[in-house]
């Protein structure tokens, strides 16, 4: 007989999210996923100044505030036929570059890392042995003897203290926590270093942005950001060398603790990359400008189907009508009312919450689809798209990544996959964090001093599409302006993407299809399930678009 599980809501993500679950001899048959909150920016900008779209829409999310800000203003821009000066794109992709480094280390070590490692079998940990085998990996002077003494007693000290924190809930002691108590001494320590590695990236994104979250710099045509290398209050040589000071920390960070702590779980855990895979098409756009009409990018995009990883199309720049054409979304399953299957352009949200129905309405998400296809996006699908370009340059990180781990490229399709690829995704990000502060330098330097484009809003109607590749995959955000006011507006996000319910067809969205398969030793604690879910980084806040102030149940954990 079939167990059925909720884990309402799953924590270490972004937003509110319930998972349902059908168990069958130690295996999932069935699965939900259902976005249980809503926000209704799209609703909150109609009738705004276009020019002011970014700053509301980058309030989507708490977390992905960057991402969001940069493809609202994308969208606007793609509608009037906008140039962007070479200086705005640099200071936009060092902005993008950098926010994904920061996004990628708090999800391994902050959101997912406590599903493989034991908080408590690390207090057994021998100190000097777990020295011994983190500086066998990286020759990061963090790896010394006293350092995982003096986390050892931390970590005893909020045990005899019976203050756990963020500790007190954990699965400690599960069958499937593999690591030797050295090595769970080890992944806590980076877990705790790693906070102050974030908050390196995070301080580079609000030197540029002006602040950090919910950046200030943006506007319709470059950035607010003056470049002036003679005033001590534009971005000028000292603040450009402290950048560069802050990325190369925590690119170092990435090279010598990160990756090293991601090969260390990739071969414990190896028989992950065979559970997790569900949807087989990916979907990625390409990133990082490189001219003033983003014609040319710094790495390609995709569409995959079938889980074959020669692209079935490539995707040179935002412009392709095939792109643009293929994306609509269903609500068959959502607690909206309207048509279904809308072009976003055409895109309506009404709200019609009708509780959970499993055969019926069950989630705040939408159900994008790929020319009627459900579509898995996020790092996967990027390297995927990375793997089949002409950069050879990224390409060598991929090859050289996965090498040191085992595994070939196909193995990404899975949840274990999806941690590495992250982490690959990483060590790529922060490369071109360095190299795009190269590009601007040099452009200043030949005496370039332009930022931004004046633009104003003419009469008329005019549509535009905003893409982006975000930490968490595809992201676009679409406007329609009429009369120098938004008339629509909506966002297809990754986690709407990944999150997404069934369609009118009954097709399973990743997070569904990913778990269907999944081990389950202990129905009760149902460590497996939150593994494959927070293999995709979930952010519901950003997929859904008030939560209820009543907020009777805070937590349920339920096996029948």
């Amino acid at each position: 007989m079939a167990k059925k599980i909720t884990i309402d809501p799953i924590t270490r993500i972004e937003g509110h999210l319930r998972i349902d679950v059908e168990v069958n001899n130690g295996r999932v048959s069935n699965a939900w996923a259902s976005a249980q909150m809503w926000r209704g920016i799209e609703v909150i900008l109609r009738g705004k100044d276009p020019k002011d779209a970014w700053a509301f829409a980058q309030r989507f999310c708490g977390v992905c505030t960057t991402v969001h800000a940069i493809a609202s203003i994308r969208s606007v821009e793609n509608a009037l036929n906008v140039e962007v000066p070479l200086n705005a794109q640099y200071i936009r992709n060092l902005i993008i570059a950098q926010h994904s480094v920061q996004d990628h280390i708090v999800h391994f070590y902050h959101l997912s890392a406590l599903d493989w490692v034991d908080i408590v079998s690390a207090l057994k940990a021998d100190p000097k042995k777990a020295a011994s085998i983190a500086q066998s990996f990286s020759d990061w002077p963090g790896n010394s003897v006293k350092e995982f003494e003096a986390v050892r007693d931390k970590l005893k000290g909020f045990v005899n203290s019976g203050r756990l924190g963020i500790f007190a809930s954990g699965y400690w002691g599960h069958p499937a926590m593999r690591l030797s108590p050295e090595l769970n001494l080890i992944l806590v320590t980076h877990y705790l270093k790693a906070l102050d590695y974030q908050r390196k990236a995070a301080q580079a994104v609000a030197i540029l942005g002006g602040k950090n979250p919910h950046i200030q710099n943006l506007c319709v045509g470059g950035v607010a950001t003056a470049v002036n290398v003679d005033n001590l209050a534009t971005i000028n040589m000292e603040r450009l060398s402290y950048l560069k000071e802050l990325m190369k920390e925590t690119a170092e960070f990435v090279e010598k603790v990160y990756f090293p702590d991601l090969v260390i779980l990739a071969n414990y855990y190896k028989d992950w990359f065979g559970y997790g895979k569900g949807v087989d098409n990916y979907l990625a756009v390409p990133e990082f400008p490189l001219d003033t009409k983003n014609e040319k990018f710094e790495l390609a995009g995709g569409v995959f189907f079938n889980g074959n990883i020669k692209p079935y199309k490539m995707l040179k720049n935002h412009s392709e009508q095939y792109l643009i054409n293929s994306i609509t979304e269903s609500i068959a399953h959502s607690w909206y009312e309207g048509k279904d299957g809308l072009h976003p352009w055409e895109g309506e949200t009404k709200p019609y919450y009708t509780d959970f129905q499993a055969d019926g309405k069950y989630s705040w998400s939408k159900a994008p689809r790929f020319d009627g296809r459900p579509m898995q996006v996020g790092p996967v699908a990027q390297l995927f798209a990375i793997h089949a370009s002409d950069n050879t340059e990224a390409k060598r990180f991929i090859d050289e990544s996965l090498k040191r781990i085992g595994v070939e490229i196909y193995d990404l399709q899975s949840t274990m996959g999806r941690l590495v690829a992250r982490g690959i995704r990483a060590r790529i990000m922060a490369h071109l964090s360095l190299k795009f502060l190269d590009m601007l330098v040099e452009n200043i330097a030949k005496g370039d001093t332009e930022y931004a484009n004046h633009t104003d809003i003419p009469e008329g109607e005019f549509k535009g599409v905003g893409f982006h590749e975000a930490p968490r995959g595809t992201l676009s955000h679409w406007i329609v302006i009429k009369d120098k006011k938004i008339k629509n507006y909506q966002a297809v996000v990754p986690s709407t993407w990944n999150a997404s319910p069934r369609d009118e067809k009954g097709a399973m969205g990743p997070y569904e299809a990913s778990l269907v398969g999944n081990p389950v030793l202990e129905p009760e604690k149902p460590l497996e399930v939150l593994r494959t879910v927070h293999s995709f980084d979930p952010c519901i806040a950003c997929a859904v678009h008030t939560i209820d102030p009543e907020g009777n149940e805070i937590v349920r954990v339920k096996v029948l």
